[in-house]
């Protein structure tokens, strides 16, 4: 009996993780839009495409990427910790990607929110604690 073959969705999925990672996130992008397109609720799928978006500075649709997972599952926001460039979870992730879009002030409440619920001293200097609004 033949070994099985993994789906065609895991092969993809792979795959754009390591085009993300060989710096090709327009390609990683196109193998997750099947990917997502099949299996909608897949967080780790919509994670990876938006880091895929972050790196090629598609932001509006890295923000609908992470808001969706921090909407549709809030308790996995920090089971992905390495969102962007190996530091943070989603909150944090979510933050940088309006920073990147100039809107630091939006941003605020995610390095908060990131913040409060892991005080790693980098969280806690962008959350700015302390300064008004």
């Amino acid at each position: 009996m033949p070994e099985p073959t993994p789906e065609p969705h895991v092969i993809d999925f792979r795959t754009a993780e390591r085009l993300l990672d060989a710096r090709d996130p327009r390609g990683a992008v196109k193998l997750l839009d099947s990917v997502i397109s099949s299996h909608p609720g897949n967080t780790a799928a919509r994670l990876l495409r938006a880091r895929a978006y972050f790196a090629s500075a598609q932001l509006r649709r890295a923000e609908g990427e992470f808001l969706h997972v921090l909407e549709h599952e809030p308790d996995n926001g920090f089971a992905f910790p390495h969102c962007l460039n190996g530091v943070g979870g989603t909150p944090i992730a979510l933050g940088r990607t309006l920073v990147r879009a100039g809107r630091a002030g939006e941003a605020l409440r995610h390095f908060r929110l990131a913040a409060a619920l892991d005080p790693r001293p980098d969280f806690v200097e962008a959350a700015r604690f302390g300064e008004r609004d």
